[in-house]
């Protein structure tokens, strides 16, 4: 009987060890991989979105609803981000720890100083959001932000852990801080220079390291690329001296093949998470370091 007592009080420390993770998702692998820097090995990770899905149009699969209905926490971009997907899946999970306000519901945007937020909603524009750009996590000093509104949730959830997340919080911003210094220093030699983009998903990133990264493939955005239009690029990117598309794995890039041979230019492939191209898999820091290295040796070698 005594051995019986042992064997459920085993189990019963067992169980209290599992629960002791948070049970975190995250809609896209960015922001999953600044939560995995902070949330360490006190975490159980899910992330939504493919690397190489396009974030506004994720396949928002039956499972996802079960694994938000177990989720402790979720890890968003807001801003409108996952608009056309994610409220549905909230709803049908039934889950009250992830609703809006809720300590389990972290809105990554919050803190964020979003651009280009219309004074008017104007639909015939294309794809805009009322809140701003959406596409703020290329630019590391917003992805400090998102750390800190990650860490300062998983910290109300698991006390006993907050030394552990602020600890991960300040490596993983101290490591930003060094890096930015050389990521600066290598894209500086080309500061003011045009790149054009397929959608406008860079704004932050050309804002942070000082390039125009302000014409694209898309005449607007969530529009997709007529022929007149890609003329008008053609012409643009000949008067600018433009000789660099970059193209998210989700986007069309034989449409920036077809600009690139009528300019001379180089087609970039980038992505916005990890894992998106190859030599990113590392986590957010590679891809940064990935881009930076990437476009400074496309730049260069059209100089």
């Amino acid at each position: 009987m005594k051995k019986v007592s042992l064997i459920i009080l085993a189990l019963i420390a067992l169980a209290a060890t599992s629960q002791a993770k948070l049970n975190v998702v995250a809609t896209t692998p960015d922001l999953g991989s600044i939560a995995r820097e902070i949330g360490g090995d006190k975490i159980d990770l899910t992330v939504l979105a493919k690397p190489t899905e396009d974030p506004h149009f994720v396949d928002a699969k039956p499972s996802f609803i079960v694994k938000l209905n177990h989720a402790d926490v979720l890890v968003e971009g807001g801003a409108e981000l996952e608009i056309g997907w994610l409220p549905a899946l909230l709803d049908q999970s039934r889950n009250e720890k992830l609703a809006a306000g809720a300590p389990g519901h972290v809105a990554c945007s919050q803190g964020i100083q979003l651009l280009e937020v219309p004074s008017t909603l104007d639909r015939s524009k294309g794809d805009v959001h009322a809140a701003g750009n959406p596409h703020y996590t290329p630019d590391p000093v917003n992805a400090k932000i998102v750390a800190q509104n990650i860490a300062n949730a998983f910290c109300a959830l698991d006390p006993r852990s907050g030394d552990i997340f602020r600890a991960n919080l300040k490596r993983f911003t101290d490591a930003i801080d060094a890096k930015l210094v050389e990521w600066q220093k290598t894209l500086a030699p080309f500061k003011g220079q045009h790149v054009v983009a397929y959608h406008n998903s860079w704004l932050y990133f050309g804002d942070r390291f000082g390039l125009q990264i302000d014409l694209f493939l898309e005449p607007k955005p969530g529009i997709p690329p007529t022929p007149a239009h890609l003329a008008e690029v053609i012409m643009k990117m000949k008067a600018d001296n433009t000789h660099v598309i970059i193209v998210d794995p989700y986007l069309n890039r034989k449409t920036a093949e077809t600009v690139a041979r009528n300019t001379d230019a180089t087609v970039l492939d980038v992505s916005q998470f990890p894992g998106g191209v190859k030599g990113t898999e590392g986590g957010y820091i590679p891809l940064i370091d990935y881009t930076v290295n990437a476009l400074a040796r496309a730049l260069g070698e059209k100089k």
